[in-house]
């Protein structure tokens, strides 16, 4: 028989333009919107994050760090997206660190090249075995899986900033969302890391250096990103790093995740904790400096970088790990012996 008017459900409408129907609910609202809707707030809401914070200045040369995976590869279609739509002026280029990790990386790179044709945006990569003569694979094998990611963290970051200089950029922009500051605000508290509690909730750091980074995604879920890539179909690479399972942010990840499922709003709500941080007047904070060896920004004699790769250099790869101490003198240095990163005399430091 044929349904009668009772018998059929109508699908509710867009909660925006109440003229489609609602194709999904918004993590961070709950709201039922369009495909069409949610894209629009998605772009907007990081438009919107742009000219609040004032992340860009006609002209900047700005890098968009590079994966190939969804963070990063939703940032760089937005970024030329609203680049276009609003005028920002901005030349836009995509900056990759190959770290070399066999089966996980070289795959994720093809990625970043079919970006790179997609957009029409220039791309530039670096790689660890370049700057600092060794891969991760080498690397892990020299340390093993429990402390890995402190040297690719480390070296990753340094990079970036490298490659960037090198192609002369003004900032760096990095795909991190709301979940990662929220990930990195808990994981400051547990370890009583107060200079980096007091800096890690900042939408842009190094303001006043040579080379600040942004996170225009500082606001946006990460499950929105998800939804943005898998809807507009965008090319990307979603294989876990090889080294990662081990990671001790895996267990803040799986903190705030639970959070999420019984509150969506907490992940806002632990940015704007940090936000509110306040230290007692007095509260001694590290000095940045400039690395006596490669000129690299670093609260130390010798940056974090110069000290692990010291390590690794002399066979004694843990020896940098913990707060710097067994190669923290620069008595104890036999420069003939060690190898300073490649790139150290071109990052124009002086």
């Amino acid at each position: 028989t044929s349904p009668t008017p009772h018998d059929v459900v109508m699908a509710p409408r867009c909660a925006r333009c109440a003229s489609a129907p609602a194709s999904l609910r918004r993590p961070r609202d709950g709201s039922r919107i369009c495909r069409n809707c949610f894209y629009h707030c998605f772009e907007e809401e990081v438009h919107d994050t742009v000219v609040r914070e004032k992340l860009f200045q006609p002209g900047e040369r700005v890098a968009l760090a590079a994966s190939g995976g969804k963070d990063s590869t939703v940032l760089a279609h937005v970024m030329n997206l609203l680049n276009r739509r609003h005028g920002y002026g901005l030349d836009l280029f995509l900056l990759s660190v190959d770290e070399g990790i066999a089966g996980y990386r070289d795959d994720s790179l093809e990625t970043v090249h079919r970006n790179q044709e997609q957009y029409g945006i220039p791309l530039k990569v670096v790689s660890y075995q370049q700057l600092y003569g060794w891969t991760m694979d080498h690397i892990v094998k020299a340390v093993g899986r429990k402390n890995n990611c402190t040297f690719c963290g480390v070296f990753r970051r340094q990079a970036l900033d490298r490659g960037a200089h090198q192609l002369g950029a003004h900032k760096i922009a990095t795909g991190h969302n709301a979940d990662d500051v929220a990930e990195t605000v808990l994981l400051n508290i547990v370890r009583g890391d107060v200079a980096r509690l007091s800096r890690c909730t900042a939408i842009t750091t190094g303001e006043g250096s040579k080379l600040p980074r942004c996170k225009p995604f500082k606001y946006a879920y990460e499950k929105e990103i998800v939804m943005y890539a898998y809807f507009k179909k965008l090319d990307y690479f979603s294989t876990e790093c090889t080294y990662s399972p081990n990671a001790y942010r895996g267990f803040a990840r799986e903190f705030v995740k639970d959070l999420e499922r019984a509150r969506p709003e907490s992940i806002l709500d632990i940015i704007r904790s940090g936000e509110e941080f306040r230290f007692l007047e007095g509260t001694k904070m590290p000095q940045q400096g400039e690395c006596e060896r490669c000129g690299y920004i670093s609260s130390q004699k010798l940056c974090k970088a110069c000290v692990l790769l010291e390590g690794l250099n002399k066979g004694l790869p843990k020896a940098g790990i913990a707060k710097n101490k067994g190669l923290s003198s620069a008595s104890s240095m036999q420069s003939g012996r060690l190898r300073t990163p490649r790139a150290a005399v071109t990052i124009g430091y002086e």
